[in-house]
């Protein structure tokens, strides 16, 4: 790893570092998930409460990951910071879970969503419209969309990191200043809107809708688990934040330009997310019904499709509403994915300069980034693609998360005793305190999901579990030795 930087380019300024962290935040999530989060909860209040705690625990994480990338500003990010505060296989177990799950399964995620709102525009993009089928798999054109989507920044990928980062630049300002838009519009078109009114009569009144589809009051702990379910869809939405520390070693002057292009990307995002969710409360009522004939009918809960966003600029903007969200979700979720595919060849590099991945993986092209690792993690999306739903994949990605989400926290525990010497520019805020309310709030919400999500959460965790006779079989078969050292730590 000492030499993992000579070809790799240092051209990621701080600009371009929040630029990157925004990015990939904000991809469709933030347009959809809020129906699944309404009726979870129930109340408009709670509704806010499941995004300000996702905001918290967000900023939180990204405050305390910026010690360890101030630390180790290596290529690789997180994969680094497991493998020297655990062991080569806590490291290999993040990088494996990765590629499988959580940076491709991601991937995948977003280029459907891609697909389905470029169907408002384009009919023929449906999931009903079978182009063709090979056994039990039905190839539809919502699929060709994706896949086309993911071939294409696979390819932009490999043609060099200014390439990249400019383009992600692009998309991100557009992003936020469509979503700031969008959030001063709803302000002052509001005013005349009486949702808001309807919606404070049922403010803190938490509901779930029972076997008859009559409302039932929820308390207790009750509310509490119906929170830790709704914050699936606000985690996936407020996800990818950390990505940035896998082009540490592309970054110029890393030991602060990380932690701070953590701060202020995800400081920027939570405070429009909240925004934004405050403006759908504002222009539609939150309560509603799935046979509703009308945006208004529906309310927040049962929007068409989950398509919140859509729904309130409806009422803003009348009947082009749909294809004017259609299309900036669109750029949205291309800025997103552009984003991921970018970060997530970084860590399969990493792990085969350690010799935990196929060599060539680890090899970097004419343009001086990993292409032969793009091109892998574009093949595996792919086939993502064609095996999985978005909700299915949605929920795999959040629990693997969650569990590195808390022991990469607690890595700053960890290393503050197995290596005090090492020089810290930049220490966790309000350590232990902070971190150590982190972990245990990230641990409770894992507990939440693997009683009330079981289908999904437990073969996540499978994933992550069925690493480890991986790793000791690639080991037995290549003959690999990590060797650890000062160098570890070394810029």
């Amino acid at each position: 790893m000492q030499k993992e930087n000579n070809l790799l380019k240092k051209r990621v300024n701080l600009f371009d570092g929040i630029s990157f962290v925004a990015g990939s935040m904000i991809g469709s999530g933030i347009f959809i998930v809020s129906a699944d989060i309404a009726r979870n909860v129930g109340s408009p209040g709670w509704l806010m409460i499941v995004w300000l705690i996702t905001g918290v625990i967000t900023i939180i994480g990204a405050l305390s990951y910026g010690e360890l990338a101030a630390m180790m500003p290596k290529v690789g990010g997180q994969y680094v910071y497991l493998r020297e505060a655990y062991h080569p296989l806590i490291g290999f177990l993040f990088g494996w879970t990765t590629f499988l799950v959580v940076q491709s399964g991601s991937i995948a995620a977003v280029a459907v969503a891609f697909a389905k709102f470029s169907g408002v525009i384009l009919p023929w993009i449906s999931e009903k419209n079978i182009l063709f089928m090979l056994g039990p798999i039905k190839f539809t054109s919502t699929q060709f969309v994706a896949i086309a989507m993911i071939i294409f920044l696979t390819w932009l990928n490999t043609r060099g990191i200014v390439t990249g980062k400019t383009v992600q630049n692009i998309f991100t300002s557009t992003k936020v200043f469509v979503l700031l838009g969008f959030i001063v519009i709803g302000l002052l078109a509001a005013k005349s809107i009486t949702s808001f009114e309807v919606n404070r009569e049922v403010f803190w009144q938490a509901s779930q809708a029972g076997p008859d589809n009559q409302i039932i009051s929820i308390s207790g702990f009750a509310l509490v688990a119906a929170i830790g379910t709704a914050l699936v869809g606000s985690l996936f939405a407020s996800d990818a934040w950390y990505n940035l520390t896998y082009i540490s070693g592309e970054i110029i002057r890393p030991k602060r330009t990380v932690p701070l292009s953590l701060l202020f990307g995800t400081l920027l995002v939570s405070v429009i997310y909240l925004l934004t969710n405050f403006i759908y409360i504002k222009t539609l009522p939150f309560m509603g019904s799935p046979d509703g004939t009308d945006v208004v009918s529906r309310g927040i809960q049962f929007a068409t499709d989950d398509r919140v966003a859509t729904s309130s600029m409806y009422v803003l903007m009348g009947d082009h509403a749909a294809v004017i969200m259609a299309v900036f979700i669109m750029i949205s979720t291309f800025g997103c994915n552009h984003g991921l595919i970018i970060a997530g060849p970084r860590v399969y590099y990493a792990m085969a300069r350690d010799g935990l991945f196929f060599r060539k993986v680890g090899e970097i092209n004419k343009k001086g980034v990993p292409g032969f690792a793009i091109i892998v993690q574009g093949i595996w999306s792919v086939l993502l693609c064609l095996s999985g739903t978005y909700s299915d994949l949605l929920d795999y990605v959040i629990f693997a998360v969650l569990i590195f989400f808390a022991i990469t926290i607690l890595a700053i525990f960890i290393l503050r005793i197995k290596r005090p010497d090492i020089n810290r520019p930049y220490r966790a805020f309000g350590y232990p305190v902070i971190p150590a309310i982190y972990v245990l709030t990230v641990v409770f919400i894992m507990v939440i999901l693997l009683i009330y999500k079981p289908n999904y959460t437990f073969p996540g965790l499978g994933i992550v579990i069925l690493g480890i006779p991986v790793y000791y079989l690639w080991r037995k078969f290549t003959g690999y030795r990590h060797v650890t050292g000062e160098n570890s730590f070394e810029e």
